[in-house]
């Protein structure tokens, strides 16, 4: 009976899209990555911040997407914020293609994680610029809640 293999919970959210954006749609996305780029992402060491998708003659790219150079590459180590290419499927490219072209529309990466199979998966999603009174609101319902936190623990 083969043991099964445990991978590191790694889980890198981009906040600032859930507060920027309004997100529409969601789509699970495959990465094409170097062996210093997985180990790197393994390790935790990626962002999202300032990232965002594309696409280009019938492929997704991810641009801007930050890994850290792995500390024991040597000179295959890779470039920190090179372009890195989605695996997704026709239907889901086309979609992303319709949608991305309408204005106001963007695609951003909200997640990266490694998967049960040891992959590495990104979540992007369809977006709409939020204006700064969406913001605001944001941020109140942000602040109710946890002041609603905070009152059920005093209460305890």
């Amino acid at each position: 009976m083969a043991a099964k293999m445990k991978f590191k919970e790694v889980n890198i959210k981009n906040r600032r899209a859930t507060f920027d954006y309004a997100i529409s749609d969601t789509f699970t996305a495959g990465l094409v990555l170097t062996g210093t780029e997985i180990k790197s992402i393994r390790q935790g060491k990626a962002s999202l911040a300032d990232t965002f998708c594309y696409v280009n003659n019938g492929e997704v790219w991810v641009k801007n997407m930050y890994i850290a150079e792995y500390f024991y590459g040597t000179y295959n180590n890779h470039t920190e914020r090179r372009d890195r290419k989605l695996l997704l499927n026709r239907k889901e490219i086309r979609e992303l293609e319709k949608n991305g072209k309408e204005a106001g529309f963007t695609i951003v990466p909200l997640r990266l994680f490694i998967s049960d199979r040891g992959y590495a998966k990104l979540v992007i999603g369809i977006a709409r610029g939020k204006k700064e009174y969406d913001k605001r609101q944001s941020i109140r319902e942000r602040d109710d809640k946890r002041a609603l936190a905070r009152v059920m623990m005093k209460a305890r």
